[in-house]
């Protein structure tokens, strides 16, 4: 099987071009070549495919073999292999996912994809969409977070001017939103209790489920402790993907991710994208923010009239190979 090994901002896949290959019992072989002792060295495996609704299909594994519905880093990466490859000569194409088509923008350097930006639809704050079981969160946010728990930005107040959304009151956005209904509370600061400790969350769906909680040193946080408990937590029944972070200002927060079925990554776009909405939702930042994760620096910008998340930055190629399945 020929492959090409890619990246965005450190969130590495293993690309097989199936216009060209057959991959037989893709969940298989995305376990065996993800190993990186054993095999090729990644966090999943990603087809490129046919599609009769996009200009491509993009099919994702993660490294425990579990299908994936969609990866903002990796669809970055389908973007430039179409482009760079000769797949392709347009510079905004469209693909499929396991969580909708998705429109991608093409920036073009000397010939090759630099940047991608990509409308990733509207974000989903409806419980049973996320989904979560909220009848396994506490009802709501102490009036303050301890100060143990604070942010270099003091996270237990909006910014002046800006308030977070209403419980009873959520904010109203763009035709074809996915907001609560009126009376139904989103999932904004609530309280999730992890081994023994209460966490303030924030839960939004970008295409697959995301946790958001603000903790004091993301770079000290030791993720392989608490990350498979928040995973695997019973207010979560499709398991979720959760982001530690902290707003360093009105425009930047740093982030470290732990994703269901992969573990700790460099970098996870729809998590950023996740982050980015939920503290635009909380009062905490502008809609136009840098997201720094361990990989690098993503802009995601969340336009409220239309109710889009657009995410843009780079995707790089590791190298081509072939291996015997």
């Amino acid at each position: 099987m020929k492959f090409t090994k890619m990246h965005g901002i450190g969130n590495d896949y293993v690309y097989v071009n199936c216009f060209q290959e057959k991959v037989p019992n893709p969940s298989e072989v995305a376990k065996r070549i993800s190993d990186r002792h054993f095999g090729i060295g990644s966090d999943g495996l990603i087809l490129i495919k046919p599609s009769d609704a996009a200009d491509f299909e993009m099919e994702m594994y993660n490294s425990d073999g579990s299908l994936g519905a969609m990866c903002g880093n990796g669809i970055r990466c389908v973007a430039k292999y179409v482009y760079d490859y000769g797949l392709t000569d347009k510079t905004r194409i469209t693909v499929a996912t396991g969580s909708g088509i998705k429109t991608l923008e093409l920036t073009v350097e000397d010939g090759k994809v630099a940047l991608v930006k990509v409308d990733m639809g509207a974000p989903i704050l409806e419980a049973e969409r996320i989904p979560v079981d909220v009848t396994k969160l506490e009802d709501g946010l102490p009036a303050s977070i301890p100060k143990a728990e604070r942010t270099s930005v003091d996270v237990s107040q909006p910014a002046e001017g800006q308030a977070p959304v209403s419980a009873e009151e959520p904010e109203t956005v763009g035709d074809g939103g996915t907001a609560p209904k009126r009376g139904e509370k989103p999932i904004v600061g609530r309280l999730l209790c992890v081994n023994g400790k209460d966490y303030p969350v924030t839960c939004v769906s970008m295409g697959n489920p995301h946790c958001v909680t603000c903790v004091d040193d993301v770079d000290g946080l030791k993720i392989e402790a608490v990350g498979s408990d928040f995973e695997h937590h019973p207010a979560f029944p499709d398991r979720v993907n959760t982001e530690f972070i902290k707003v360093l200002d009105r425009n930047t927060v740093q982030m470290r991710v732990w994703e269901r079925g992969a573990g700790e990554t460099w970098a996870c776009g729809t998590g950023a994208c996740a982050v980015a909405v939920a503290c635009i939702l909380n009062g905490w930042t502008e809609d136009d923010v840098t997201v720094k994760l361990r990989g690098g620096d993503l802009r995601i910008q969340w336009d409220r009239e239309k109710n889009t998340v657009f995410m843009t930055g780079p995707a790089e190629v590791v190298f081509d190979g072939e291996v015997r399945l």
